[in-house]
């Protein structure tokens, strides 16, 4: 014990501050002072790689490892997480308890789209913190009626999808999915009251969360095993699969759900062709075709909706949004036009915490800055910089990266092998990056993150791969960077 606090304290001596231009000159006076040591190799060998990584993971005789240990205990274990624990936050940097800096390319898996902490949302929280936050839909007021008309106006002024006129406020993804099932089968029944219509058609590789009616739309039988059976009538599809949609989508299907781009699936993204056919498909049935662009919606394309940009032909009936909506406060909207909404009576839907005040009026802050041209019309030059980056590193690693995928700022590279191991190392070097679907890393920053911190990010990517792909560099893999495990 005594000499690894020995070792722990070394380390310490030897350590530069992150970003510090001298922190390679140290590591060379770390690795020149062990080279003539006394110390046990291993011990040398420990000392040697945490002085020559910015960020190392916390040992197990850290403060951070105390922290966790602590508490575990007392958790259920849904989650694996990487050994740190982060604190504070700034822009498109976080800090753990070792007060350790890392560049953030995830923003809380596509949230936090105006950064951490914005200075804007945390004055709006504090100053409807202090006049109300809660009601519950018993009673009128004035903010869920006023997020309801900014969706909708938006929506109509950006491109997306000309039947839109109302929106149900609720607290999350899942809960927006729920909503849109729940309508879709109210829809099925109506227009359908003497015959069977409440099948429900989604797509391989999607995610569109973990409620029971939002898993039984998530066709990934890992997933779905522990808790069969699954709402009955749910039917998959493969995913831009144009001549299959026929016989998929029949006269008893009431609903469609598909995300225009597969964000937890691997960035796989829709084709044109196929959200017509899916279109036509849906009106011939008279089934209500739903986009989910939770991750993918609300600017992260470079257009408002990510469907924005798809011909009108291809339009939904309803769109569900969250994640970027809240900026990390809990938040959702399920979207609908008149075709959905003339079959939705009182009672038919509710929730207690859903349209508050508070989450309403950070939504609508947060609304008025992403469809502003100052963040849209950045997108393509950021997307631009990440794509130089990501086609250098396949010429780097012809045999390692297959595929570039995605627009604007959802961004996928599709490797042969684990990434994990790269996710690790590209942490330990201050970096966060997450991966999806098979074998790929995935790349969500910040809306409002700057050309020269994707330049940043993308060379200590670059390290990353070059310490596992070419050094050989003995690093464990992260499991848990993603949400479909």
């Amino acid at each position: 014990m005594a000499l690894r606090l020995s070792s722990r304290r070394i380390s310490a001596a030897f350590r530069a501050p992150r970003g510090n231009c001298c922190f390679v000159r140290f590591a060379s006076i770390a690795a020149a002072a062990l080279k003539d040591s006394s110390l046990p190799q291993d011990v040398k060998d420990s000392i040697a790689r945490e002085t020559s990584l910015p960020t190392p993971d916390p040992p197990s005789s850290s403060k951070t490892a105390g922290l966790v240990n602590q508490q575990l205990p007392y958790m259920v274990p849904t989650y694996v997480r990487p050994p740190p624990m982060f604190e504070k936050g700034e822009g498109c940097y976080m800090w753990d308890v070792e007060n350790r800096r890392y560049l953030d390319f995830t923003a809380g898996i596509a949230v936090n789209a105006l950064g951490h902490c914005d200075e804007g949302v945390a004055q709006v929280i504090a100053e409807q913190a202090r006049q109300l936050m809660h009601t519950s839909n018993l009673y009128h007021n004035p903010l869920t009626g006023l997020l309801s008309k900014q969706l909708i106006q938006l929506t109509h002024a950006t491109g997306g999808f000309a039947s839109a006129s109302r929106a149900f406020i609720c607290n999350s993804g899942s809960e927006a999915n729920e909503a849109a099932i729940k309508f879709a089968r109210k829809v099925g029944k109506s227009v359908s009251p003497d015959k069977p219509k409440y099948e429900f058609v989604s797509f391989h590789n999607s995610f569109h969360g973990r409620t029971m009616g939002s898993l039984s739309a998530t066709p990934n039988p890992k997933y779905q095993k522990p808790f069969a059976p699954m709402v009955p009538g749910f039917k998959y599809g493969t995913f831009n699969d144009v001549d299959s949609i026929n016989d998929l989508v029949t006269e008893e299907t009431c609903g469609v759900i598909v995300e225009p781009i597969q964000g937890e699936g691997g960035v796989n993204v829709a084709s044109p062709e196929f959200l017509i056919a899916l279109r036509k498909r849906c009106t011939e049935v008279g089934a209500v075709l739903i986009y989910d662009e939770i991750q993918c919606g609300l600017g992260r394309t470079g257009t408002f909706w990510a469907h924005a940009g798809y011909p009108q032909g291809c339009h939904p009936d309803m769109v569900t949004t969250a994640k970027a909506l809240g900026n990390g406060f809990p938040i959702g909207a399920t979207i609908v036009n008149d075709f959905v909404c003339d079959h939705i009576k009182t009672g038919d839907h509710g929730t207690t915490f859903g349209g508050n005040p508070l989450g309403s009026r950070v939504a609508s802050y947060i609304l008025g800055r992403l469809s502003s041209p100052e963040i849209l019309d950045s997108i393509p030059a950021k997307e631009a910089v990440f794509r130089k980056h990501f086609e250098s590193l396949q010429r780097r690693f012809p045999g390692q990266i297959k595929e570039i995928r995605g627009r604007g700022l959802i961004l996928g590279l599709q490797l042969v092998t684990d990434p994990t191991p790269i996710v690790t190392a590209a942490r330990e070097r201050g970096l966060l990056v997450i991966t999806c679907g098979t074998n790929t890393l995935r790349f969500v920053p910040p809306l409002v993150i700057s050309e020269a911190e994707i330049e940043e990010g993308m060379a200590i990517l670059a390290d990353a791969m070059e310490s596992v792909l070419d050094k050989g560099e003995a690093v464990q893999g992260t499991k848990g960077q993603q949400e479909m495990q």
